[in-house]
């Protein structure tokens, strides 16, 4: 078990581990105690599996209420987030309420984006449970989407804390731990060249066991708060955990959100980064992505063109030009722009070589 202090202007507090939902009443007793009502938004599939779980933590508690939504990107849309300050309006939230994202990434940035906005804001707690979300859950960016875009609407907004509890993980289908594990690697390429060697040695996610899998996240979301620390909103070295992610963005909007997963969009983006870089480990990933069963190959269904105009509008992008997140050295990423014909003779040359490699 650990815990984490992330220092944003309102500082809170990352809690992973085995049982850690004890901190709700341990830590937070105090919170719940000058709170009016607990608002749970779940997503469907969780709640289903673990709501009786959660619900156990919040024993004589206020009076708690759950709406429930869909599952992964679905639930980031304006609809969505309608029906959710629908629900808190009918129930007569306050600003003295509380909100407990429970789910996945998609759970945590709608929740969060609908905390930062009822009343102008109410206090909301991170309950993940994805390895992906080891991600988002930390760090107060919360969104919805647009079929512009993905994350185009939304704020930043710090949660009041992040309570990981790696129970939840035991239950995610294989295809999830993946694209959650495409995240973990990023937060190793930018930091770390030992760790990224020990995570490249990774030839079956199935093989690591709890406390492999929650000492990988824990390193993640360490990287992630220090970034966050020095950089809160954005305008400087925050940009640099978008690695892999203009390409991964582009793959979502034009595939359809939730036709692949977000981190197996990443993986891609990774992969064409990597290619777009020259970095000496671009082989190896694309070795580690086809042992792992990444999907890299989803690229030959795309047109690039379609994914230039996406990632033209990229919150990283400007005035209609292509801003990249690159690394030619593992732990030192940097911005750079690239024209447009380079940028689509990469994206080429990576479908070829992942078709002789038969990804």
């Amino acid at each position: 078990m650990a815990t984490l202090t992330v220092e944003a202007a309102k500082p809170y507090e990352v809690h992973i581990g085995q049982g850690m939902l004890k901190v709700l009443q341990e830590n937070y007793r105090g919170m719940l105690e000058i709170t009016d009502k607990i608002g749970i938004i779940a997503d469907e599939k969780v709640a289903a599996l673990h709501l009786d779980y959660l619900n156990a933590h919040l024993k004589d508690t206020v009076e708690i209420f759950i709406f429930k939504i869909p599952a992964g990107e679905q639930a980031k849309s304006i609809d969505c987030f309608m029906d959710c300050q629908t629900f808190l309006l009918d129930h007569n939230f306050s600003r003295k309420s509380i909100l407990l994202a429970f789910g996945g990434g998609a759970t945590g940035d709608l929740a969060g984006f609908v905390a930062s906005t009822y009343m102008r804001g109410i206090r909301f707690i991170q309950i993940p449970t994805t390895v992906l979300a080891h991600d988002s859950a930390v760090g107060g960016k919360t969104a919805i989407n647009h079929p512009s875009g993905k994350n185009m609407i939304g704020t930043f907004y710090q949660p009041s804390a992040v309570i990981y509890d790696t129970h939840f993980l035991k239950t995610l289908p294989v295809q999830e731990v993946r694209s959650g594990m495409a995240e973990v690697i990023k937060h190793a390429f930018i930091s770390n060249k030992d760790w990224l060697a020990e995570l490249l040695a990774v030839n079956d996610f199935s093989q690591m066991d709890e406390k492999d899998l929650a000492v990988h996240l824990e390193r993640g979301i360490a990287v992630k708060s220090a970034i966050v620390e020095e950089d809160e909103f954005e305008s400087g070295v925050r940009k640099f955990l978008n690695f892999g992610h203009t390409l991964a963005h582009a793959i979502e909007a034009v595939s359809g959100y939730g036709t692949i997963t977000h981190g197996e969009a990443v993986a891609i983006g990774m992969a064409y980064a990597l290619e777009l870089s020259g970095h000496e480990k671009s082989g190896e990933f694309l070795e580690w992505c086809m042992k792992n069963k990444y999907p890299l190959n989803a690229i030959d269904k795309l047109s690039f063109e379609k994914l230039s105009a996406v990632m033209k509008k990229d919150k990283k992008s400007s005035e209609g030009l292509l801003n990249f997140v690159l690394l030619k050295e593992t732990g030192r990423p940097y911005m750079e722009t690239i024209d447009e014909q380079t940028a689509r003779r990469t994206f080429m040359a990576l479908s070829a070589k992942l078709g002789e490699m038969h990804i």
